[in-house]
């Protein structure tokens, strides 16, 4: 009998082993579970014709599988004419892509996002769209979202920016060159001991302390509420997106101080009748604070810049500026003293906002005492801070789009031809969508936001 081959000796062996171990080819198939979706949030906007659009991040898995071989696509949209599924731009290989939508018009859409795993398994989640319409100069405009009545604005270096919401006590850090969420935030409620928001309008930095100033009048329907009679200090330690605040002191008398100033001085400027139960504050002799700043050369007098009243009440009257010679002091409750009022000849405009830089070159922010400034006139002016110098208008601001211009970042060297300036527009007010919503009253932070905008000078 000649001997078997090698091979089936071998062979047979192989499929003893087989037999006696119970394994088989099939045992070893690769079962894939279903893919998972999860974004990093369910709510987005941009705005057509935008750059630099906020995006979302979403992190895919599945078990049996690796992260790089799944894939992830928009599969779905309810209103294509604001974003399609073309539109959607999701970038990145492994367990955490990046999501982009560009929106073709306002509105809003619900987009089914997909991923698919090995196996040819599923799993979709939907990211709710909201676009606004496009603005002028789209390509120097940024969107900071999480909030849409930004009030002013502090710069904190490396194109950083703290900004103030009048519509809450909360402080937020943003890259001023990204649109997008906050990086950090502050909430001073409990610091500052307020049960409503202070109506934080106005800023001023001197080295490493910002003081904070609320719009010191009555709210909107005329009723005295005691919180925006505040005047506060934040300490910055750090820079940039490092940047970290600590509540410093707060005072609570300046309004009082100011309307008894001008009635020892004959109520020159109204200001008793402009505080009055049932007195509007945006009026055109009411009482409403929104700038300030340091006069030059000085770290304790500000400058207390009015958006109302104007000086005399009246079509094309002056804007007030009182400068407060003991700031510092009655940041910790001291009262006031004041120095000689200062009016300035805005072209009929009062202050939105007023920013010295350490050159003593100041912008102005000129726009209506009115309500409904979405669509009043706006314009920057240029001054030298003192008084009985007249500024000079360097600007006209485009006023067609939605919100108002509120806050000057910061003033560059005025000197230097082409120098650039950041605005921060306040959207509360603003439809962004187009469904009648005041931007204030949106229910998702995501779809609340305020603009900045890069203007050139000279």
């Amino acid at each position: 009998m000649r001997p078997l081959p090698l091979r089936v000796i071998w062979s047979a062996a192989a499929a003893a082993l087989v037999s006696a171990t119970g394994l088989s080819g099939s045992a070893h198939a690769v079962t894939y579970g279903t893919p998972t979706i999860k974004l990093s949030a369910s709510y987005l906007s941009g705005a057509v014709g935008s750059t630099g659009d906020p995006v979302v991040t979403v992190t895919v898995a599945q078990s049996g599988a690796d992260a790089s071989a799944l894939t992830v696509a928009a599969s779905r949209t309810n209103k294509a004419g604001v974003a399609g599924t073309g539109d959607v731009r999701v970038t990145g290989t492994g367990g955490t892509r990046t999501v982009a939508v560009t929106a073709h018009a306002q509105g809003y859409a619900d987009l089914t996002l997909k991923v698919t795993g090995l196996g040819g398994k599923t799993a979709t989640t939907t990211l709710h769209y909201a676009a606004s319409p496009a603005v002028q100069r789209s390509a120097d405009a940024r969107y900071l979202t999480g909030a849409s009545d930004a009030s002013a604005g502090v710069d904190v270096g490396g194109g950083y920016v703290v900004v103030a919401n009048d519509e809450d006590n909360t402080l937020r850090l943003y890259d001023g060159a990204a649109s997008g969420a906050p990086v950090r935030t502050w909430d001073l409620d409990d610091a500052l001991g307020a049960d409503k928001e202070v109506d934080i309008e106005g800023a001023a930095r001197v080295g490493n302390t910002v003081y904070w100033t609320g719009s010191l009048g009555n709210n909107k329907d005329g009723e005295y509420k005691a919180d925006r009679n505040t005047v506060f200090t934040t300490t910055v330690s750090g820079s940039g997106a490092a940047t970290q605040l600590a509540f410093g002191s707060a005072g609570h008398r300046l309004r009082d101080d100011l309307v008894a100033w001008d009635k020892a001085n004959g109520n020159r400027y109204g200001f008793a009748a402009g505080t009055a139960a049932g007195q509007v504050p945006k009026q055109i002799d009411g009482f409403n604070v929104e700038g300030l700043e340091f006069a030059p050369g000085s770290t304790t007098t500000a400058y207390v810049g009015f958006r109302a009243p104007l000086v005399p009440p009246r079509t094309g009257g002056k804007a007030l500026i009182v400068p407060v010679t003991d700031m510092d002091q009655v940041v910790r409750g001291a009262k006031a003293t004041f120095g000689t009022p200062i009016e300035l000849d805005l072209g009929g405009l009062a202050i939105r906002d007023l920013r010295r830089n350490d050159q003593g070159q100041y912008l102005i922010v000129a726009g209506s005492w009115a309500a409904d400034d979405n669509s009043d006139p706006y314009a920057l002016y240029s001054w030298d801070g003192v008084a009985g110098h007249q500024p000079v208008r360097v600007l006209d601001l485009p006023t067609a789009d939605a919100g108002g211009w509120e806050s000057v970042v910061s003033v560059p060297d005025l000197s230097v031809a082409g120098a650039r300036v950041q605005l921060i527009t306040d959207d509360g007010a603003a439809d962004l969508y187009g469904d009648g919503v005041e931007a204030k009253d949106l229910t998702h932070p995501e779809w609340q936001k305020s603009r900045t905008t890069w203007f050139t000078l000279g």
